[in-house]
């Protein structure tokens, strides 16, 4: 009987370690993916409040278990030139930090709108999609890191949550396959917002 009593917390070790492995090697392959295709923009258009929505969709039993609601703060489409995937893959990571890093029973924010050329290439209009979440934030020198493969700025935290460290390094590389950008904005103390620039699809 003593030799299961002890052999039980070791398989859950076991059990978890091998989920985060699983993870760690996802995101790598689809590091790789991305990087192999970097340099070939995408051509399709895409409605990016409705893979918000899906985005929140599969995110909601995570957030619900820390009592943070997703708010998405239109249903107006909001048609940006990208691939659908990819930038599920955006949202889909972004929000996952906003509720990982986030206040018990707070809110995630998501917003949309029209930047117009501001940074675009060649001038051309620009629109936005802003995550901002309710948590501690993040320090000043931290943030231009944030980017960089396994970088977190709390390990322990990341790691319970079932963080690779990853996540931002391929919403970085899949915004530039788009063209895009993203632009971070903190306060330790009051919340985080991570804002995603894409060229805007012809009207």
């Amino acid at each position: 009987t003593g030799v299961q009593t002890c052999a039980l917390p070791i398989f859950d070790i076991m059990s978890v370690e091998a989920g985060r492995m699983r993870r760690l090697i996802d995101d790598l392959l689809s590091l790789t993916r991305i990087e192999l295709n970097e340099h070939n923009p995408p051509s399709g258009t895409v409605d990016i409040v409705a893979v918000a929505h899906q985005a929140a969709a599969a995110l909601a039993p995570l957030a619900a278990a820390d009592g943070i609601s997703i708010k998405i703060e239109t249903h107006e489409p909001v048609r940006v030139v990208g691939d659908r995937d990819e930038l599920a893959q955006v949202l889909q990571n972004l929000m996952h930090n906003a509720i990982k890093y986030g206040r018990e029973n707070g809110e995630v924010r998501v917003r949309f709108g029209d930047a117009g050329a501001q940074g675009g290439r060649d001038g051309h209009r620009l629109a936005f999609v802003a995550v901002e979440d309710e948590g501690e934030g993040i320090p000043r020198e931290a943030i231009p890191r944030l980017t960089e493969r396994f970088y977190r700025v709390d390990v322990k935290r990341s790691r319970e949550r079932g963080g690779t460290g990853l996540g931002l390094a391929i919403v970085k590389h899949i915004l530039n396959r788009h063209q895009g950008r993203l632009q971070i904005e903190s306060e330790p103390g009051k919340g985080s917002v991570f804002t995603v620039f894409l060229p805007a699809a012809a009207s």
